[in-house]
């Protein structure tokens, strides 16, 4: 009976921490694989400060790669931080089974010394054959006989499931100690993450104490950039409003119609919006290689400037393309003396905007694949950084370009 209960408790044991060692275990890969790419784009950034300190001068671009990789430094260690958790929770796990086992094994050990007295004490007083020809008939004789079989085989079971058992408690003890190291080894790497950051800091208040005697010029450079895009902003509204006007030309509106005017599509413009809709978070980077520093919203850059950004802005390496993140229709090629040349794209309802070009590939009305190239980004001699900055809308309306690019964090 007892091996029955044995692999009975094994079992329920095993049951019991599956699903969540199978959930740990793809947890921890999907954290490992975050950790990954949040190294590469540390990497990424740290060739393009490279190249950033041999300017003369700090630059606002130059702090805000640092701040990107800063933030970028602590999603790794919050990462390090889960995963420590994680195996903490399975150290904690094994040793609840450890000592489970080792408890039954204790049983299991002590039941089987108990037989061993059992059988001497019994064998002493007589041997099998006596009990056997001691039977009354050959019936019982042949009861006899099949009792001290299956005595003997139960004898023989017990002794393996004990040694099954303690061996399986030996392995869970050196996985128990392969966690442990595991563990350790990821205490040193959160560590020397904190050694790195600490270091990074003190990088980015050298660069904004250099920066800081400049707030009037950048504020001023902001200010005339800001201008540039709410400008840009207007032609974009005013472009989606020529579009709704003409696809509604033949529309009869009612007086008493207060309801706002929608672009009407064609049935291939549908489709195409739709596939565009239905790729978000799955589009492709409008650069083969690059990091997201300045994101969609309000934000900071460093205290006493604020700004609003319409879309993205990714930093990339000096001479890098800009491709299209969907297939389309090229609406609108312009340029301004502050932004640079644009390019805006049509996709269905949709729209992607590709701002600070240099070089511009492609005119208005061409028709564009996904990953096409656009044209060559603009580089800053000055603060020696090249970023493109990508807008969607849809409609008249901005969206964050984040939601809607494959994402790689």
């Amino acid at each position: 009976m007892s091996k029955y209960i044995t692999k009975y408790i094994l079992l329920v044991l095993v049951l019991l921490c599956l699903p969540g060692l199978l959930v740990a275990q793809k947890t921890k890969k999907e954290l490992e694989s975050k950790k990954k790419k949040l190294q590469e784009d540390i990497e990424y950034l740290n060739k393009l400060l490279e190249k950033t300190t041999n300017s003369k001068e700090s630059s606002l671009g130059e702090l805000m790669t640092v701040n990107r990789k800063i933030n970028l430094q602590e999603q790794v260690i919050e990462t390090f931080t889960k995963e420590i958790e994680i195996i903490q929770a399975q150290i904690k796990a094994s040793n609840d089974t450890i000592s489970s086992m080792e408890m039954r094994l204790g049983d299991l050990k002590k039941e089987y010394a108990r037989m061993v007295v059992d059988a001497y004490k019994t064998e002493k007083g007589y041997n099998k054959l006596s009990f056997i020809f001691a039977s009354k008939d050959f019936e019982q004789a042949a009861l006899r006989i099949r009792y001290v079989q299956e005595y003997q085989e139960f004898r023989h079971k017990q002794a393996l499931i004990i040694d099954s058992t303690s061996k399986e408690v030996s392995k869970k003890v050196a996985r128990l100690q392969k966690k442990k190291d595991e563990k350790k080894q990821l205490l040193e790497s959160v560590q020397a993450e904190r050694n790195t950051l600490d270091v990074e800091k003190k990088d980015q208040q050298k660069i904004y104490d250099q920066l800081k005697g400049k707030e009037k010029q950048l504020k001023k450079e902001l200010a005339a950039k800001q201008k540039a895009s709410q400008k840009l902003d207007a032609s974009i509204k005013k472009l989606v409003e020529d579009e709704i006007k003409k696809s509604n030309a033949n529309t009869k509106v009612k007086k008493n119609d207060t309801k706002a005017p929608v672009l009407k599509l064609t049935p291939e413009a549908a489709k195409l919006s739709e596939d565009f809709e239905n790729n978000k978070g799955k589009l492709p980077w409008p650069v083969v290689e690059g990091v997201i520093y300045r994101p969609f919203g309000t934000y900071s850059p460093m205290p006493g400037i604020t700004e609003f950004n319409n879309g993205v802005d990714i930093v990339t390496s000096k001479g890098a393309i800009a491709r299209s993140v969907f297939e389309g229709t090229v609406s609108v090629v312009t340029e301004d003396p502050t932004l640079g040349k644009i390019i805006i794209i049509k996709h269905g309802q949709y729209y992607s905007v590709y701002v600070h070009l240099k070089e511009v590939f492609v005119k208005a009305g061409d028709k564009v694949t996904t990953k096409q190239t656009l044209g060559t980004i603009m580089f800053d001699e000055q603060s020696q950084v090249a970023d493109l900055e990508l807008q969607i809308w849809k409609g008249q309306n901005k969206t964050d370009p984040q939601d809607w690019l494959f994402k790689k964090e």
